[in-house]
């Protein structure tokens, strides 16, 4: 089982376990949240045994990743690259299922509205499947809504 963590403590995280050296002042800048919150959730981290403080000097503090605190955060990634390429399946499956009734309807070339992710995906099943990719938006025209694909005209 995943323990919850929520997105400001993984970011925290994430940030220590690049930089132990890091201040809370660059912490606040990087991630966009202030200072005292900063403050208040490695207080959090360090309560929950996930991050550990050492005092350098009487100005400097170090933050370590516990083994637990190390154990969350991969557990996290790890379930952000399976949520990921569960995303990317479904949408892989959508954009075959598409192209393969496109085909079966004789079209031989598709514009594609949209210039992202989900976008890249049907591109890449529209080239392997030998659809032709027209740079003017003539013809049948594709377009990602959400999490499905439309075909525009």
């Amino acid at each position: 089982m995943t323990t919850k963590i929520k997105p400001h403590e993984y970011a925290l995280l994430d940030e220590i376990a690049q930089d132990s050296l890091v201040t809370q002042a660059s912490l606040s800048k990087r991630l966009g949240i202030a200072v005292g919150s900063v403050n208040w959730y490695i207080k959090r981290l360090i309560t929950r045994g996930w991050v550990k403080v050492s005092h350098l000097d009487r100005t400097r503090l170090q933050y370590d990743l516990t083994s637990e605190g190390m154990k969350i955060f991969t557990q996290r990634a790890m379930s952000y690259a399976r949520d990921s390429l569960k995303i990317y399946g479904d949408l892989r499956e959508k954009a075959k299922l598409l192209v393969e009734e496109l085909k079966q309807k004789g079209v031989r070339s598709v514009y594609l509205n949209g210039d992202d992710q989900m976008m890249d995906i049907l591109r890449l099943t529209c080239i392997e499947a030998g659809l032709k990719i027209n740079d003017l938006p003539e013809g049948c025209v594709l377009e990602s809504n959400g999490q499905a694909y439309h075909i525009l005209k």
